[in-house]
């Protein structure tokens, strides 16, 4: 999950000449740590956001320039600095996953036990049980294709079903393996899902589909569109907060 610092105010600057969305601009330096800008063409201000890999992203807004984007990040180098020191102490998710490691499921970190051994062997989480080729050796590859399958099932009902209590309209919904989002939508009525959101507690499952869903009325993050989202999902910051405690424990 990303960490942003506050936005500077809109851009009153002449459009430049038309550049692809997202193009990434020359990196600099600040510090030891790697700046990378990107110019956005539906961004209307600066932004500066900190990817869970370290790299520190500055969007310039499509009347923006570089320079400003510069001026923007040494304005918030304490931030950047903080915002670092954070994400290095956050939990993170174990790299093998055998018998005894806790993982992060249904919104709990639970032990992966052994459920059966034998012809059929078994590990459970809590009250789920899951088939695996041996309880030997890492496990972590054939839980997540478990993960992922519940997900494609849970998921788009879910998403549904919130679609119809909010009478927006959606087209299709998918499950996909995202590395970096817990969901997308796009102006088609296409709403993507990351399977992962089985992992977390149903209420933070619940507000990035309301979150998706609200961006199919509102296709930016308005003030108008945050209201939208508290008319539907009104302990949406709860959820937001649960996200940047605990979406490392998933690799987001």
């Amino acid at each position: 999950m990303s960490a942003s610092a506050p936005v500077a105010p809109p851009v009153p600057a002449p459009m430049p000449a038309p550049v692809a969305t997202r193009e990434p601009e020359p990196a600099m330096r600040l510090g030891e740590a790697d700046i990378v800008f990107e110019r956005s063409l539906r961004a209307n201000n600066y932004r500066l956001t900190l990817r869970r890999d370290g790299t520190a992203v500055a969007t310039i807004p499509a009347r923006g320039s570089e320079r400003e984007a510069r001026r923007f990040v040494e304005e918030h180098r304490e931030w950047l600095e903080r915002a670092r020191a954070r994400q290095r102490h956050r939990p993170r998710a174990a790299e093998r996953w055998v018998i005894g490691t806790h993982v992060l499921w249904r919104g709990e970190m639970t032990e992966i036990r052994v459920a059966s051994v034998g012809d059929k062997p078994q590990v459970c989480l809590a009250a789920d049980v899951f088939r695996v080729p041996q309880v030997e050796g890492d496990l972590r590859p054939t839980l997540e294709a478990h993960f992922m399958r519940r997900a494609q099932v849970e998921l788009p009902a879910r998403t549904w079903e919130l679609a119809a209590a909010t009478t927006v309209e959606v087209k299709q919904v998918s499950v996909r393996n995202q590395r970096s989002r817990w969901g997308s939508c796009s102006a088609n009525g296409t709403i993507s899902l990351n399977w992962r959101l089985v992992q977390t507690p149903d209420f933070v499952r619940d507000y990035i589909i309301f979150h998706e869903l609200m961006h199919l009325r509102e296709m930016n993050h308005s003030d108008r569109f945050w209201a939208r989202v508290e008319e539907v999902c009104p302990d949406w910051r709860e959820a937001e907060h649960w996200i940047k405690r605990n979406g490392s424990l998933v690799g987001l």
